[in-house]
């Protein structure tokens, strides 16, 4: 039970981290493949990619994530939605109020959700999809994507 706590625990923090709008370069990074929920669907804020770096994320090390987008309008409040899937399994649903995590509004142009977050070393190795949605003040779908990455096993020695 505590095993099942620590991992919805570390989920939570990976995915609480990618939500922070900063703009960051990346080092060293490897593009990943974004796919939009709906292919069909013209979503008003437009995803250009994302760079998990590195890729695979090590547990215990730091990572970074960076998922540009371009918004035709400001975006003054909203809320991000994030689904977990771990070996094609769901795992982890959060919500956050966009303003919990950016000043609003986002200025129209272009931005990127990033964030640098160390691991704890005993999340579980594997394949994870990551879905999120935006959505704005009137509940309107602004995006819909999915991407996966993977994690690995970090050393158990110190780097120190």
């Amino acid at each position: 039970m505590e095993a099942a706590a620590d991992l919805k625990l570390t989920l939570l923090l990976l995915f609480a981290a990618i939500l922070s709008l900063v703009l960051v370069p990346s080092a060293q990074a490897t593009t990943t493949d974004v796919k939009y929920c709906d292919k069909k669907a013209d979503y008003p804020v437009k995803v250009s990619g994302v760079v998990v770096s590195p890729n695979p994320v090590v547990s215990g090390k730091p990572a970074t994530f960076n998922i540009s987008a371009t918004t035709g309008k400001p975006i003054s409040s909203g809320k991000v939605v994030i689904d977990v899937s771990y070996f094609g399994v769901h795992v982890h649903t959060e919500n956050h109020d966009l303003s919990e995590e950016i000043s609003c509004p986002i200025a129209a142009g272009k931005f990127v959700l990033s964030h640098s977050q160390t691991l704890p070393g005993f999340t579980p190795p594997g394949s994870y999809t990551l879905k999120m949605t935006l959505e704005d003040g009137n509940n309107q779908l602004l995006t819909c994507i999915s991407f996966k990455f993977s994690i690995s096993f970090g050393s158990s020695v110190s780097d120190s």
